[in-house]
């Protein structure tokens, strides 16, 4: 059975309503037996959760309509505030290759092959939902969207605006802090607008990636965005790795309302995507940034994992020298689908 499985990975933009997310994780659980739920990870700053499903493809898309029918129904971008990007409730959806004989791209067989799988759930998200599509990652249908970041451009706001959704405020592009979103914006599926409260949701195929934080203390916000900018494979640094610099408001970095440090030196975070840990893993990125955070006079007070990895991703590696938060076998892709599928043998008996 598990040559067949693939993952499936709904990033929703909710990561503080507790029982929102319980609401969220049953809707993509419930809509067929053959989903597993492997892990769900929020963190209140990026006001975000990543769940990790597995499951037969075809199951896998029924749970996609349907978790993206409940996101529509209870969260609405207007209102949500994070650190994260953003420009959909169920933001990103990428469909990964697991088992055997599952394919990137190109299998045989369709229900194996994550990039249809990708382009049959996009379309019924647009024609069911109502929630417009854009395709990435090797789903794509342009090469300039292949890549999440260029797809996502600015979020939300930036993106209705370029749309002339209803509720923009501003002229196409007319944000600050970055370059114009570019004029061709029209989603591959559904639209031409965005949804009024859902946005648009990337759907796409792509390999495992590793999401890896590293939470720095004595440091500000500018001192995060630069260790991001050197270490991001974009100017330089690391190859597979995309990385962004953020506060963490609600862990006692600047601003905090629990009283942080009067000179706005606190905790700050490098959030990262390895998109390729066999050529950057982990301890890899770990280095890099403590290196770089260290000549500057600031030190990492932990680092994370979002949502599950490899074994090998972490093979050979001392958690203590990461500074890893939580029980690493917890954290195991492995080891995790394994106690899914007794469970679910259980319940069947």
């Amino acid at each position: 059975m598990t040559d067949v499985l693939v993952e499936c990975v709904p990033n929703v933009s909710e990561g503080r309503r507790h029982d929102v997310v319980d609401e969220l994780v049953a809707a993509f659980a419930g809509a067929d037996p053959g989903v597993l739920v492997l892990d769900r990870s929020s963190d209140p700053d990026h006001n975000r959760t990543v769940i990790t499903l597995a499951g037969p493809g075809p199951a896998l898309v029924d749970a996609a309509v349907a978790g993206a029918r409940a996101c529509v129904r209870l969260i609405d971008l207007n209102r949500h505030r994070g650190v994260h990007p953003r420009m959909g409730a169920l933001d990103v959806l990428p469909f990964v290759p697991f088992g055997e004989a599952t394919r990137l791209s190109g299998a045989g067989d369709p229900d194996l092959d994550c990039a249809a799988l990708a382009e049959r759930a996009g379309r019924r998200i647009a024609a069911e939902v109502g929630v417009p599509v854009y395709l990435y990652g090797a789903a794509a249908r342009r090469p300039e969207r292949a890549a999440l970041p260029a797809v996502r451009g600015r979020g939300f706001e930036a993106l209705r605006d370029a749309l002339g959704s209803p509720g923009a405020t501003g002229s196409p592009g007319d944000h600050p802090g970055g370059p114009p979103d570019p004029p061709d914006r029209a989603p591959d599926l559904g639209g031409p607008g965005l949804h009024p409260t859902a946005g648009a949701t990337a759907v796409g195929a792509r390999e495992i990636l590793v999401a890896y934080n590293v939470d720095l203390a004595d440091a500000d916000l500018d001192l995060a965005r630069r260790i991001a900018a050197a270490v991001r494979e974009r100017d330089g640094g690391l190859p597979a790795v995309r990385a962004m610099g953020v506060a963490l408001s609600e862990r006692g970095g600047p601003g905090d309302r629990r009283g942080g440090p009067p000179d706005g030196r606190g905790l700050v975070q490098v959030s990262m995507n390895l998109l390729d840990y066999r050529v950057t893993p982990p301890a890899v990125a770990f280095a890099a940034v403590a290196e770089l955070a260290g000549r500057a006079g600031a030190r990492v007070e932990a680092s994370e994992i979002v949502g599950l990895v490899p074994a090998a991703a972490l093979a050979g590696v001392d958690p203590a020298d990461l500074r890893l938060r939580g029980d690493v076998s917890e954290l195991l892709l492995e080891n995790r689908l394994a106690r899914a599928m007794d469970s679910q043998l259980e319940g069947r008996r």
